[in-house]
């Protein structure tokens, strides 16, 4: 299983654009802030099996960095990120897409404290919350979530859910019912494959996670 963030696409921002996030003033939670063609891309070499390199992102200095993390093919790879349903190329991949529904002030309680240990004033975390996060979760987050297969709420306390979700990703993987099949054919025209529990053959299944801002996530914005 691969876990991968939507948090490790954002773009290369600029000068002036630095200066801004560094004052809180810059919105992270614009689809516009992310590199979506080299998600696009990045994504379609996983499914297809290949071996990736994924981008570093520091969220300090809100920088990419020139150090990548190398990425091998697996059997289940699980995208998560705020806004992984807004672009439709990149929506159409995945074969199950899950919305985590949170209350709002919940989202807001952990973001607050989340931030403060971080050493971020309080007055720039409300101002940037009320700013930003609210209205682009309000414009773009929210409406996307009329494209999940299946709305969790209560994240990770929903056991219920969860055990649903494995449950149903086994079963893909031991019908062999995917539309696309993990491997990439080699110079020997053979195509990689890696065994899987009770299986001769293994599929990839694309999973989009949605986490409604700010749950067991890195993200500083």
């Amino acid at each position: 299983v691969l876990i991968l963030s939507q948090d490790s696409f954002y773009k290369v921002l600029t000068a002036e654009q630095k200066g801004k996030a560094l004052r809180g003033q810059y919105n992270f939670d614009h689809p516009d802030a992310f590199d979506n063609d080299l998600m696009h891309t990045t994504l379609k070499n996983i499914v297809e099996g290949k071996t990736v390199e994924v981008p570093s992102y520091d969220f300090v200095t809100h920088s990419r960095l020139a150090e990548t993390t190398v990425v091998y093919p697996a059997d289940v790879v699980l995208f998560e990120g705020i806004l992984v349903f807004y672009n439709q190329d990149i929506r159409d991949m995945f074969h199950l897409r899950l919305f985590v529904d949170t209350d709002s002030d919940v989202r807001l309680s952990r973001r607050v404290l989340r931030d403060m240990k971080r050493g971020r004033d309080l007055e720039q975390i409300l101002t940037q919350y009320t700013t930003f996060v609210k209205p682009a979760f309000e414009e773009f987050c929210l409406p996307t979530k009329k494209y999940a297969d299946v709305i969790i709420p209560r994240g990770v306390d929903n056991m219920v859910a969860i055990n649903l979700i494995v449950q149903h990703i086994q079963d893909i993987l031991n019908g062999d019912i995917c539309k696309w099949q993990r491997g990439a054919m080699n110079g020997h025209g053979r195509t990689y494959k890696r065994p899987f529990p009770e299986q001769t053959e293994s599929s990839s299944v694309l999973v989009a996670g949605k986490r409604s801002h700010l749950e067991s996530s890195s993200r500083p914005h």
